[in-house]
């Protein structure tokens, strides 16, 4: 990908510079600390839902699932379900157990809407997605997206839904640089992995769209039947600032999504001057 903004490149991920190579302007942050946007909290009464292939509950690294959804059916005809917490494939548990380390007492729900393999149809996105915005779930993690220009519109809506009702989408990049959504739309909270050994480093991109990196390089994850694995990509980048989310709005559960994506924004260790 080659588009440029001004004449700096759009930015997929931080893997080939450190965090000092985007340094941001001191920003007058007041008293907008790591320490009053989350300390003291571990994300209870924050509901977060991850839409992906399901979640294994309990897994060590998971613990309870409160809720357990799958969109069934054949294109055309698809529903939500409640079903076994269960994974197809280990990613949605993956990514369940990283929001878990980072908000331990959140409410975790899941919807699967990937098969065996990790694959899915637009349409299954669409419907989970839907459903869990209609539940109102406090932060819904999406650690997947597709290229098809055909269901972009509909996204965008169900996005821009979200965003005014409340529900707060993360949404990890494509790991490749293509385009691809809903992580592009700005409604959504965009994530980006760098290379950095720190689970709880957040860093704000200055070249967009793209807007946050968080660590997604060898993370031990959950994997399948218990066991634990270590896994790269965006995918695991995201559940990070799932639950960071979390933490804030365990103890700030009155913000809107603007507001949200501005203390991440504050508290960012590149613009704290961390």
């Amino acid at each position: 990908m080659t588009t440029t903004r001004g004449t700096t490149a759009l930015t997929w991920n931080l893997l080939d510079r450190r965090p000092a190579d985007i340094p941001i302007p001191t920003a007058e942050t007041g008293h907008v600390t790591p320490e009053w946007a989350h300390g003291g909290t571990d994300g209870s009464g924050v509901r977060v839902c991850v839409v992906d292939s399901g979640v294994e509950a309990g897994h060590p690294m998971v613990g309870e699932v409160a809720g357990s959804y799958a969109v069934v059916g054949r294109d055309g005809d698809l529903a939500v379900h409640e079903v076994p917490p269960t994974d197809t494939c280990g990613h949605g548990t993956a990514c369940a157990g990283i929001v878990r380390q980072v908000a331990p007492g959140c409410e975790l729900h899941s919807v699967r809407i990937l098969g065996e393999n990790g694959g899915g149809t637009g349409d299954a996105l669409l419907t989970g997605l839907r459903w869990a915005i209609e539940q109102r779930f406090d932060v819904i993690n999406l650690s997947l997206s597709t290229s098809r220009p055909q269901f972009n519109q509909i996204l965008r809506e169900l996005a821009d839904d979200a965003y005014f009702g409340r529900s707060v989408i993360v949404a990890s990049a494509h790991n490749a640089r293509i385009e691809s959504f809903p992580w592009r739309f700005s409604s959504v909270i965009s994530v980006g992995s760098h290379a950095e050994d720190d689970s709880g480093l957040v860093l704000y991109n200055p070249s967009p769209p793209v807007e946050f990196f968080a660590r997604g390089q060898a993370v031990r994850v959950a994997g399948l039947n218990g066991s634990t694995t270590r896994n790269t990509g965006n995918s695991f980048a995201a559940p990070h600032v799932t639950g960071l989310a979390a933490l804030i709005l365990g103890k700030h559960p009155d913000l809107t999504t603007f507001e949200l994506k501005t203390i991440l924004y504050l508290t960012a260790a590149n613009v704290r001057g961390a």
